[in-house]
């Protein structure tokens, strides 16, 4: 349980960066961040998985990039859902996704599976 929580605070400090630098892209409210930071999670959990599958021979034909695109596309559907959260267009859609994938993986190096603060560091023998 507490990882879900840590999880969910990052995407909210990834979506709060991302309406900060991104133009395009507008969060008003905490209680939207929150929505849209869940909302995020379950899109990314559950609708996905079934888009990358079916887009799956685009993805091997672009080498991957499509995937830039259906990040893009998961970031935009939870834009259009919630009322409190405008993204103007695709590119920032792209941008905006980019930041929250970015900023969630540079937190993830930090956050343990179980959701505590860790810094693993290698020691030679």
């Amino acid at each position: 349980m507490q990882g879900i929580v840590i999880r969910t605070l990052i995407t909210m400090l990834g979506l709060f960066v991302a309406s900060s630098l991104v133009p395009g892209v507008a969060i008003t409210g905490f209680g939207n961040f929150l929505l849209a930071a869940l909302l995020l999670g379950l899109v990314n959990a559950l609708i996905r998985p079934i888009a990358f599958v079916l887009t799956l021979p685009i993805t091997i034909v672009t080498l991957g990039l499509f995937l830039l695109v259906l990040n893009a596309a998961m970031f935009g559907l939870v834009a259009a859902l919630i009322e409190g959260f405008r993204v103007s267009g695709f590119w920032a859609a792209l941008f905006g996704a980019l930041i929250v994938g970015i900023t969630g993986t540079i937190a993830s190096w930090y956050v343990g599976p179980n959701g505590r603060y860790e810094i693993l560091v290698p020691r030679r023998r």
